[in-house]
């Protein structure tokens, strides 16, 4: 007998009610499916289900029994769902949030490469440093740089996103250099605000040698972009942390002076975040992997 085929049967007809409309349902006959059904309890040498003239009803060993189909017959479609979608190319509409700074320096300059490799994924590319609902707002993969603080998201690691603590030669001319952390104090920091802990700067002795050394900071500008922290430490308005990759040429420019030489700055994990499935859509995998090699061939963030 068909084992698989009869326990889809048995099945159908719990959940549909009736025999007959499993039948309807299989495009086959009343009589058929109660063969199989029979021939599955004549198998098991149980009595799977009772029947009257007016109801059917799982008898204590069939509701055992069904649940275990169940998730048996559940199994199986998601293992041919996986392998359906490993055969076939990724396809469809790709939303993908990131923040300003990152998806312009990172995500852009790839994406190009990306869509000629994948030509039957369409890229929404949304740019904002505001935090995403992905639920909510339909977004298949967000880029973000912080840890992952929600249970129904999963995160992929990208990189550990080096910050450095900069200003400029006329600010520092003007107030002087901080040679270690707490120097920080009396100085004008200008804090990114969708940091959990924005007042805040943790630091490490150079090498990783001892305890971290936490250090409240204050002054008269907070901002939600990066690109417009860097703008105001170029101005001469303050000192801020941000990521080696934003900030390096000016360094070698001489625009900008890394202070506290000594002391580094925890980095920020950047991880590629979507929602918690079973098997992640072929279209999410593809570019969460073209990323993460793109990423790893180019050392300007490291």
């Amino acid at each position: 007998m068909d084992q698989l085929g009869a326990m889809k049967a048995f099945v159908r007809v719990v959940q549909t009610g009736s025999f007959s409309a499993a039948a309807r349902e299989q495009n086959s006959t009343q009589a058929t499916i109660s063969k199989k059904v029979a021939a599955l309890e004549n198998l098991l040498g149980a009595k799977l289900l009772t029947r009257s003239s007016r109801e059917l009803s799982m008898t204590e060993v069939g509701a055992v029994y069904y649940e275990n189909c169940v998730a048996i017959i559940g199994e199986l479609d998601e293992a041919e769902a996986l392998v359906r979608s490993q055969q076939a190319s990724p396809k469809g509409v790709l939303r993908v949030a990131a923040p300003v700074v990152f998806g312009c320096q990172f995500i852009a300059p790839i994406l190009s490469d990306f869509l000629k490799n994948y030509p039957e994924i369409k890229v929404d590319l949304m740019l904002s440093d505001k935090h995403v609902d992905l639920v909510a707002e339909g977004v298949d993969v967000a880029i973000r740089a912080k840890q992952l603080e929600d249970s129904s998201l999963v995160a992929r690691h990208l990189f550990d996103n080096p910050l450095v603590t900069v200003a400029s030669p006329q600010y520092l001319n003007c107030f002087g250099e901080p040679e270690a952390p707490l120097d920080l104090k009396p100085h004008n920091c200008i804090v990114y605000s969708m940091l959990k802990s924005v007042n805040i700067w943790h630091f490490q002795q150079a090498g990783g040698s001892g305890d971290d050394i936490s250090v409240p900071v204050s002054g008269n500008c907070r901002c939600d972009n990066g690109e417009a922290i860097l703008q105001l430490v170029l101005d001469g308005v303050g000192i801020a942390q941000l990521p080696i990759w934003m900030v390096d040429e000016y360094i070698e420019q001489g625009k900008l002076i890394r202070v506290m030489a000594g002391y580094s700055s925890n980095p920020l994990p950047f991880n590629a975040i979507y929602p918690q499935s079973r098997y992640v859509p072929l279209k999410v995998r593809s570019f969460i992997d073209y990323l993460k090699q793109r990423l790893a061939e180019d050392s300007s963030y490291r």
